[in-house]
């Protein structure tokens, strides 16, 4: 029991975690399409290899004390179909900066939740590589990619250009820095990759 409070204790407060996002620098109104179509392809990739949807993104709204930025089902869907990516007209493609610290907070919150999971698949990413195997040989890898590339492809407007193994190689890269942005600071670590890959996306 003790060692469960003191680890509560000690791990940041929503509050906290706010905080440190407002201190970092803010993106330019160049960088904002970068950063909705990066921050919508991070929670892709979260949502593809848990399974979570979007009933488990509105409860860590809530558990943050979000809820007001992100207080439904729509005004989630809004948010994310910010993403000049995704098909359709019916989303906002305004994300403001409150907006996109809200959505930074939940997708580490959930990947915290999910850290276990996130190991797992990392891990066999790396012995799949040390056997010089393909990484969809390994189920749960085969399963997560398959969901990814699938969910992408109905998502996202079609393009050409984007071939299944660079969807493939996306979805690989975003599971390894899924790892990162679970552990402690993965706010901070989220939210400066946003505006570092925004400047040369």
């Amino acid at each position: 029991m003790l060692k469960v409070m003191y680890s509560a204790a000690n791990s940041p407060t929503p509050t906290s975690q706010w905080e440190d996002l407002t201190k970092l620098p803010a993106p330019n109104s160049v960088q904002w399409d970068n950063i909705k179509t990066q921050l919508d392809l991070v929670l892709l990739a979260l949502e593809t290899l848990t399974g979570i949807g979007s009933e488990a993104m509105l409860q860590a709204a809530i558990d943050l004390n979000l809820e007001s930025r992100v207080p439904d089902r729509v005004a989630l869907w809004r948010l994310r179909q910010s993403n000049p990516l995704r098909k359709g007209q019916g989303g906002r493609k305004k994300l403001d900066v409150e907006e996109a610290r809200s959505l930074v907070l939940i997708t580490c919150y959930l990947a915290k939740q999910h850290q276990e999971l996130i190991r797992r698949a990392v891990g066999l990413l790396e012995q799949m590589a040390e056997s010089n195997r393909e990484p969809h040989q390994a189920a749960l890898l085969g399963d997560y990619i398959d969901a990814f590339c699938n969910t992408y492809q109905e998502r996202m407007e079609e393009d050409t250009t984007i071939s299944t193994d660079e969807i493939t190689h996306l979805a690989l890269k975003l599971l390894i820095d899924l790892l990162f942005y679970s552990g402690p600071g993965g706010h901070r670590r989220l939210w400066l990759a946003l505006i570092d890959r925004s400047t040369r996306f």
